[in-house]
């Protein structure tokens, strides 16, 4: 159904970055804790679909340049544009109806989403770096959300790490679509222009360097140890060295890294080495 894909409900699963203070703040025990945070994975989903519809409105004309964009339902004409801007409208304002339930805090992390999103989309995605800065701004939101959610508070440790590996995931996205698009990349995306000047390569990996050593480093902290009760959290290190590797070899060998959505639930390894950090993580914190 074109109203449905339209949502891209396959991209909710971004939102689960939601769900990461909820674990690591040791409140997966507090029903409480667990129902707002819920509620606030819902809300982002909603906040995030408004986001790709409101981006499908505007960038029509581009998707239409794109061999796979070229399907989505407002590209190829089958839901009109203004269509397609209410029903952006409506999920955003029900997305700020439902955080105002949860505090100000949380009204102010799903606007602040939001209203990056509507910037990226116009502007800023246009400006190299500035792009991917973007996208690892609108996953750092979502992390500090859950945090508001779950009555944490946000740690420089999960601060870094989620926007480390978002803003690495946004450059990986960048490089797909440069080995896709080829020449006619500029003209999908204007920013692409610049990153075809300078190779991304060597930026990637040396974010997943940076990414794998921060977080190695968070699980021998010995802060980090006396607040959660373990210091073995090391053991959940392999899964994270590996997920990253593995997902650059599906960067490098497949060239797909433009859709790290599709490219986590369409590989079995790099999902189940998602699965057993959580896993792992959950069992070294809570049993």
């Amino acid at each position: 159904m074109d109203w449905w894909a339209l949502l891209r409900p396959a991209q909710w699963i971004k939102n689960g970055f939601v769900l990461l203070a909820l674990v690591f703040s040791q409140h997966l025990t507090d029903p409480a804790a667990v129902s707002r945070t819920l509620f606030a994975f819902v809300l982002f989903c909603l906040a995030s679909s408004s986001a790709y519809v409101w981006n499908d409105v505007i960038d029509a004309a581009r998707d239409g340049l794109h061999a796979d964009k070229r399907d989505r339902p407002i590209a190829a004409g089958r839901i009109s544009r203004e269509a397609a801007l209410v029903l952006s409208l409506l999920l955003a304002a029900t997305a700020l109806g439902g955080s105002a339930l949860l505090g100000a805090g949380m009204l102010l992390c799903v606007a602040a989403f939001l209203s990056l999103q509507a910037a990226y989309t116009l502007a800023l995605k246009h400006i190299p770096v500035v792009d991917a800065a973007t996208l690892a701004a609108g996953f750092v939101l979502r992390t500090a959300a859950g945090v508001v959610a779950a009555g944490a508070r946000m740690s420089s440790w999960l601060f870094l790490s989620t926007f480390l590996l978002a803003i690495f995931l946004a450059l990986a996205k960048r490089r797909s679509e440069l080995a896709v698009l080829g020449a006619d990349a500029p003209a999908h995306r204007p920013a692409l222009a610049l990153y075809r000047r300078v190779s991304l390569d060597p930026v990637l990996a040396l974010l997943a360097v940076l990414v794998v050593a921060l977080y190695t480093q968070y699980t021998l902290s010995s802060e980090v140890a006396q607040r959660l009760g373990t210091a073995r959290l090391y053991l959940t290190v392999p899964f994270v060295v590996c997920g990253i590797f593995r997902y650059l070899f599906l960067i490098y060998g497949r060239d797909q890294g433009g859709n790290p959505t599709e490219a986590l639930l369409g590989d079995a390894p790099l999902l189940a080495c998602v699965a057993l950090w959580a896993a792992t993580a959950i069992v070294l914190i809570y049993l």
